[in-house]
């Protein structure tokens, strides 16, 4: 593997601090020192070399002298773990060097650019019409709407790559044309892949079309939606639970100001004084195992709800996942108005 952040154990103190020093902030100080069959063997940090100075090494010294040889990592076998990520991000971590079985770099995770690395495909609907926010969507689509800085759906696809998530598609329809230039060039380091949708199949419908998944866990979401949700976390439950299809939920609260009556016919059998309900509704956000993607029907309009319901009846298990941070639908002006309001105090 090639990076900037692996070094030979023959170069000397120097020369490492040079390669150090030509890292822009905020990438992480450190190198991994290989031997002369490529084999990891030590990291050395910023840190390291200058505490080594201080006790007198030379910086004409190999950096196989000076670097640390007690050093974390992880198998290439455990790249998929998502609980060993979380660790090692705990462990404040901020590069993480895949090894294979002989101690070979395969991989480098960047903690600090990264959240984690699900092994998750992401699927962004994206092709409704906005009607409600006309005329504001009339020459736009929805999710090329500004929120702040960006487009709405930026807002998503930078929180998807933020985890490591990087095989994302967007299903598109209404002014198709304008998200496909939108996604034409690589998003940062991503390809977005733009999936047309032939007529209006629904709200889960078009994941039909998305010709290849790269995981066994698919996340499919609204592009409207303003989100700080965690996406490891609703991963690592979907998996705890073993269950087909792991759907956020947002708590929704009702409060009657008034006293009701417990009823029988005409009958008053009791009063309840001002209530609260409290219950959970659909955020719009799915984590599914690929395998039930094939329970969608071909050109068909067919919604995630359907999707639910069907498994359901199938008897597999299909959970909520209570998401309690923000959340906004951006389904009207009001909503628009929320989210942009809300984005100048990020």
């Amino acid at each position: 593997m090639e990076s900037n952040h692996i070094i030979s154990q023959e170069v000397t103190l120097l020369e490492a601090l040079a390669r150090i020093n030509s890292f822009k902030v905020p990438e992480p100080l450190v190198l991994f020192v290989v031997d002369n069959q490529q084999r990891m063997v030590g990291t050395l940090t910023d840190g390291d070399s200058r505490r080594a100075l201080i006790a007198g090494a030379s910086v004409s010294d190999k950096a196989e002298k000076v670097m640390h040889r007690k050093f974390l990592y992880m198998r290439q076998e455990d790249i998929t773990n998502v609980n060993e990520i979380r660790r090692q991000r705990n462990l404040k971590m901020q590069l993480v060097p895949i090894l294979d079985e002989a101690h070979h770099i395969v991989d480098i995770i960047n903690l600090e650019k990264y959240r984690t690395r699900l092994p998750v495909d992401a699927v962004i609907m994206a092709g409704g019409k906005g009607e409600r926010l006309r005329p504001l969507t009339e020459k736009t689509p929805k999710p090329l709407l500004p929120v702040g800085d960006k487009a709405i759906i930026d807002h998503n696809v930078d929180r998807l790559i933020s985890y490591g998530i990087s095989h994302i598609s967007v299903t598109v329809n209404y002014l198709a044309e304008q998200l496909e230039e939108h996604f034409a060039e690589p998003y940062g380091d991503v390809k977005i892949n733009c999936v047309r949708e032939p007529q209006f199949l629904g709200t889960i419908g078009s994941v039909q079309y998305v010709k290849e998944f790269y995981n066994d866990t698919v996340l499919v979401m609204n592009s409207d939606l303003f989100t700080n949700i965690d996406y490891e976390d609703f991963y690592l439950h979907l998996q705890q639970h073993d269950a087909e299809m792991s759907v956020a939920a947002i708590p929704y609260n009702v409060a009657i100001p008034y006293g009701i009556f417990k009823l029988e016919g005409r009958n008053i059998k009791g009063l309840i004084e001002k209530p609260k309900y409290n219950y959970y509704a659909n955020a719009g956000i799915y984590m599914i195992k690929r395998r039930a993607l094939d329970e969608i029907p071909a050109d068909t309009v067919f919604h995630a709800t359907d999707l639910i319901e069907k498994l359901i009846a199938e008897g597999k298990n299909v959970i909520r996942y209570p998401l309690n941070g923000t959340w906004i639908d951006i389904g009207n002006p009001q909503e628009y108005q929320k989210a942009n309001d809300f984005v100048k105090h990020l």
